[in-house]
């Protein structure tokens, strides 16, 4: 598909024109609406086979092929040139679809409370199709070695009609809190290990999971050994009941990096013990944090690349974030949180503000500034087509094996579009 990023004075019929489909075929994709004024800056996916490329000065028909991860000849012979001539400066070439590779794709759900909510059950239907895993988060473990069940309404059905596998994401959580002392406990009483393991099994079992997610955060440093013991020791009955185990990492560039979020999370032996993991590269900017993007992908790159020297690629799930965060300027530290909002709300802010959005290249997300009602200035950091694309980019460069979403429930059209565009998803149920 087409990313085309919005210029002073277009409009939807004259992108219509320039690409040669209907209107409503862009207004659909992208799920806006006509009436609306278009955003500068704003990134739209234009639902065409393949994309078109404006040669640039220096260009050649390698250097493009290269980017675009096909061929020179390939190139010369869709667009009828001669392969040895010269390209001038502003021509459009059509860039043919390269073949997609398969993906692993998990998408969590922050099912809370004692109900699913219909706005969460509509996102995990909408998003079912394009999934490996739907992973309610979370089934929390209980100091009596009990787990306590999110809400899970109808998610086993529908992720049985569109051959999602369940995920059963297992955490040490108390009052929405991880707990290092509720960790510590489970890591140093065996007869507790074997409790919440037979309940884990027995609960996967009765409700029909395929893989068994451990999201065991925020541990002592010193239960970085304990809790390779353990899923060591989980690992063995989970296997023999015919189930996958996975878990989740802090995002770390070395063995050595410290932290309570990082120390106990060891990367070489998680590669070694579980099936595949989730690296949670995201959160750089945090609601509580001065405003930067979520997921830079320079930072994820460098995760990426450690994580690589511990583990094989086709382990590897690149976490990402279906969000961004709005902050209240000047930041304070310990001040008001930023507000999370979903890709599609912040262009509709952009919209409302008359704000005009900007791309940082050096970390391949969009952002842009606006001030509210109460003269106060605000900066947000979001995602869209072109960061999405970038991190699809780096999975395919890096060979991994896939990508898991922090959290469905939060509007973002083009990324589904555009992840059906790159990949075939696996799928694990007949």
């Amino acid at each position: 598909m087409q990313i085309h990023v919005v210029q002073a004075g277009q409009t939807l019929y004259r992108l219509s024109q320039a690409y040669g489909i209907p209107v409503d075929a862009i207004t659909s994709a992208n799920e806006i609406s006509p009436a609306h004024t278009l955003v500068i800056g704003q990134a739209l996916v234009i639902p065409i086979v393949g994309q078109y490329y404006y040669v640039r000065a220096g260009d050649t028909l390698t250097s493009i092929a290269s980017r675009f991860g096909t061929t020179a000849a390939r190139l010369a012979d869709v667009n009828e040139l001669d392969s040895n001539a010269a390209l001038q400066a502003g021509t459009r070439l059509y860039i043919p679809p390269p073949p997609k590779r398969q993906a692993y794709v998990n998408a969590y759900i922050d099912a809370r409370g004692t109900t699913l909510s219909p706005a969460l059950t509509e996102a995990a239907r909408q998003a079912a199709p394009l999934l490996t895993y739907l992973a309610p988060s979370s089934f929390r473990i209980q100091r009596d070695g009990t787990l306590a069940l999110p809400p899970l309404g109808d998610l086993e059905s529908i992720a049985t009609k569109q051959r999602t596998a369940m995920m059963m994401t297992v955490t040490n959580l108390e009052n929405d809190q991880f707990s290092a002392e509720l960790g510590h406990l489970l890591l140093s009483d065996a007869s507790l290990q074997d409790k919440v393991i037979a309940n884990i099994l027995e609960t996967a079992k009765n409700l029909h999971y395929r893989d068994i997610h451990f999201d065991i955060e925020h541990l002592l440093p010193s239960d970085r050994e304990a809790y390779n013991r353990f899923l060591r020791k989980a690992v063995v009955p989970i296997h023999a009941a015919g189930l996958t185990m996975s878990t989740a990492l802090a995002p770390k560039t070395s063995a050595a990096q410290e932290g309570a979020w990082y120390s106990a999370h060891d990367y070489k032996a998680h590669g070694e013990i579980a099936d595949f993991v989730i690296i949670m590269t995201y959160e750089w900017g945090y609601s509580g944090g001065p405003p930067m993007p979520v997921s830079p992908i320079g930072p994820v790159r460098n995760v990426l690349e450690y994580a690589l020297t511990e583990m094989p690629a086709d382990k590897i799930l690149m976490g990402q974030n279906l969000y961004g965060y709005d902050w209240t300027l000047p930041y304070v530290p310990g001040g008001a949180y930023a507000k999370a909002i979903s890709p599609q709300a912040a262009i509709s802010l952009a919209r409302e503000r008359n704000a005009e959005i900007l791309y940082d290249a050096a970390a391949q997300a969009p952002h842009f500034t606006y001030w509210d009602d109460n003269g106060k200035e605000h900066r947000v950091w979001f995602e869209d087509a072109r960061s999405i694309q970038a991190k699809f980019n780096l999975m395919k460069e890096l060979k991994l094996r896939g990508i898991s979403y922090w959290k469905l429930g939060l509007s973002f059209p083009q990324n589904w579009l555009l992840l059906e565009d790159n990949f075939h998803i696996v799928k694990l149920l007949p």
